[in-house]
């Protein structure tokens, strides 16, 4: 006859609550075995408040919303993150037309910092007539917005600030929908897939260094003479650290086929996880930067390939780099004069 269902009660349920587990008083079973489940986050996170804070400011500079020194750093967290942004810089570069104000190395520069960071900022350089001479690049890891319209500060690590000459300098930012002090670079949503790639890169690397890869139980079940279990305790001793990579001979005289069992408990389980790890951040890295994998040297795991390199460099001209040569044809308006213009690209033959 099947138990019927009883209701629980107040303190069973306030034990439960807390992840434990209530054994049945009419169970067999005595023993609580208890767990958690971890604490209740809520829907909303406290730490989207910050996203309704204004940028701070000391009365002079504003803040930027972000670590820009983060930024920086995970600029090669990845290789398919890094390599994406510098195919972009190298074709907005090649693209460009140089003008006597502008160089196409200064240009490269602006271009990264955009990339990288979300915004870009050029210094002008006017003669003693008062006439502009170049344009040069202001690093925007050191740049800060001033408080006050048309200022702006370079603000090193560990030299004091000091402020540039007022209307001096032009600053071009990808939108945020936060604030409009600062821009912020399009592939954030991504940048914990690169960070994750680069743990798994890590993580691997530790896995050889330390000899962790020689993660195997030597089950063994039959008779021995007086010492030998001796000596392959010390010749896997051996096989760990540096100099790994070492075979072990085993001689049992008379002994059984099943006297001695290998059993591999992390290196196959680890290395497919690697392989989905580094696949997967893979693609969530190239799909915020909207690069065709063809044309970052990434081998298709399938025998159909990738499709035409030349008509995904020709789509990814058009969808990608001609919208970001619109972003800085917007110096030509703050100047006043054409500081930039691209040459008209013709496409491949196919």
């Amino acid at each position: 006859m099947s138990k019927r269902a009883r209701r629980m009660s107040r303190q069973e349920t306030a034990s439960a609550s807390s992840g434990a587990l209530v054994a049945d008083k009419a169970g067999q079973s005595r023993s609580i075995e208890a767990f958690t489940f971890g604490d209740p986050e809520p829907v909303n996170s406290r730490a989207t408040m910050l996203d309704m804070l204004e940028c701070w400011h000391n009365q002079r500079w504003y803040e930027p919303p972000i670590s820009l020194e983060g930024l920086s750093r995970s600029f090669r967290a990845s290789p398919h993150h890094s390599s994406a942004i510098i195919l972009k810089r190298n074709m907005l570069a090649a693209s460009l037309d140089p003008t006597p104000i502008l160089s196409r190395k200064v240009f490269a520069g602006l271009v990264q910092d955009y990339l990288v960071l979300g915004n870009a900022y050029v210094q002008e350089i006017r003669n003693r007539l008062g006439g502009l001479l170049r344009l040069d690049h202001c690093l925007a890891k050191y740049t800060r917005r001033g408080v006050e319209p048309g200022r702006f500060w370079w603000v090193p690590v560990h030299l004091s600030e000091t402020e540039f000459a007022p209307d001096t300098v032009h600053q071009l930012m990808a939108p945020d929908i936060n604030q409009e002090v600062y821009g912020l670079p399009e592939y954030l949503s991504a940048l914990q897939s690169a960070l994750l790639n680069e743990n798994a890169t890590l993580f691997r690397r530790r896995y050889f260094e330390n000899g962790s890869h020689a993660g195997y139980i030597l089950y063994a079940t039959g008779q021995f003479a007086d010492g030998d279990i001796d000596k392959m305790r010390d010749a896997l001793k051996r096989s760990k650290g540096p100099g790994n990579f070492r075979n072990m001979f085993v001689h049992a005289p008379e002994g059984k086929e099943t006297a001695i069992k290998i059993l591999p408990i992390a290196e196959v389980g680890a290395k497919d996880e690697f392989l989905g790890i580094k696949n997967t951040t893979r693609d969530d890295v190239l799909a915020a930067h909207r690069v065709p994998p063809q044309l970052l040297g990434i081998v298709p795991a399938n025998a159909g390939g990738f499709g035409d390199v030349t008509k995904a460099t020709d789509a990814f001209y058009e969808l990608e780099i001609e919208p970001l040569q619109s972003v800085f044809l917007e110096l030509n308006d703050m100047l006043g004069v054409e500081a930039v213009r691209f040459r008209e690209r013709a496409k491949a033959a196919a």
